[in-house]
């Protein structure tokens, strides 16, 4: 099922063109290509998942299984797990272009930007990338050209949207705490816009960095120092998978926390606000397939989602003694109670 798409402003407009007779083969051509066993190499800075057919990776599987794609038989995942070492990355995307797969799907920016550094000719596959143009992937949304196109993220510019909803349920606050990874390049635009947005209120807005889990515990205890009064988890790849120590520390310092995605919020996150991602990787597996029909990846344009969900967890809140808004409450795709 198509996600929506993001009718960006003028810097990213974006033209529809998926589906059309140029992208289409003859019968007899994909016939041909479905008889092929495929090889997709997808390149993630997480670990692996204990279950990845119920992590939001395995909705890629689905999305290709939708797409009549059997893994074993006309289909092979090259999987590549850098652990949170973001430093591995460029070394597991040279292996998978030793093996000559037929597509890259890039999961997260530091992936995106170690298969493009390691081939110009392999087909890359974007996930979850905040500003494709901006950092230099493609030349434009609707015309990519090269070997990228993919999914956009909206992560630096709903960032405002963040803040705002933290001041509506902390109306008091002053100072926020923007946790960020030095490593992911994406982050920059992201505060940049956050620190925008603050101008025009009273609240602060400052950056601490992380990328280990040490530096985690050790940002949390900075974030207090400095007298944060909330803190919002830019999204990342390494965040994502210390979901559950960023949630803890959150609580144990009592710090209001405003995130991208819903998984922080599962684990005791107080609110999120942003796409979701399984449905962006089940997405994904459509590019891949256009791909594999014999789309040329500089012509397929680059999308955005515009279906954002708003995640509440009324439990952490209570936990904080905040009060959530009734108006924001009647905006939440779910209340976690």
């Amino acid at each position: 099922m198509p996600i929506p798409i993001h009718r960006p402003i003028a810097r990213r407009r974006l033209l529809i063109a998926l589906g059309t007779g140029a992208l289409s083969l003859p019968l007899a051509s994909f016939a041909q290509q479905r008889d092929k066993v495929r090889r997709v190499g997808f390149l993630t800075p997480l670990a692996r998942p204990r279950a990845l057919e119920f992590h939001r990776y395995g909705a890629f599987l689905k999305g290709m299984r939708e797409l009549g794609y059997i893994e074993g038989k006309d289909l092979i995942v090259e999987w590549r797990f850098a652990d949170g070492r973001y430093e591995l990355l460029p070394s597991l995307a040279r292996e998978l272009v030793q093996l000559k797969v037929d597509v890259i799907v890039a999961a997260a920016t530091p992936a995106a930007r170690a298969a493009q550094q390691a081939t110009n000719t392999i087909p890359i596959v974007l996930t979850t990338i905040s500003d494709p143009v901006g950092l230099g992937f493609i030349k434009s949304l609707a015309r990519p050209g090269g070997n990228i196109t993919g999914l956009a993220n909206l992560t630096s510019d709903i960032s405002p949207k963040h803040l705002e909803m933290l001041h509506s349920i902390v109306p008091k606050l002053s100072r926020v705490a923007v946790l960020t990874n030095p490593s992911n390049q994406s982050h920059a635009d992201t505060l940049t816009n956050l620190q925008a947005a603050a101008q025009k209120t009273t609240i602060t807005v400052f950056p601490v960095q992380a990328r280990t889990p040490q530096e985690i515990d050790a940002a949390f205890r900075a974030m207090v120092q400095q007298n944060a009064g909330a803190v919002i988890i830019v999204a990342d790849a390494f965040f994502s998978q210390q979901v559950r120590q960023i949630a803890d520390l959150s609580a144990n310092f009592r710090l209001p926390s405003m995130s991208s995605f819903r998984e922080d919020v599962e684990v005791g996150g107080l609110m999120s606000y942003g796409q979701n991602r399984a449905e962006i990787f089940r997405y994904a597996a459509t590019y891949v397939d256009k791909i594999l029909k014999g789309a040329k990846p500089g012509d397929l344009p680059v999308e955005q989602p515009t279906k954002l969900e708003l995640v509440i967890n009324r439990k952490t809140a209570k936990g904080l003694g905040l009060a959530i808004p009734k108006e924001l409450l009647l905006r939440a795709d779910e209340v976690i109670e």
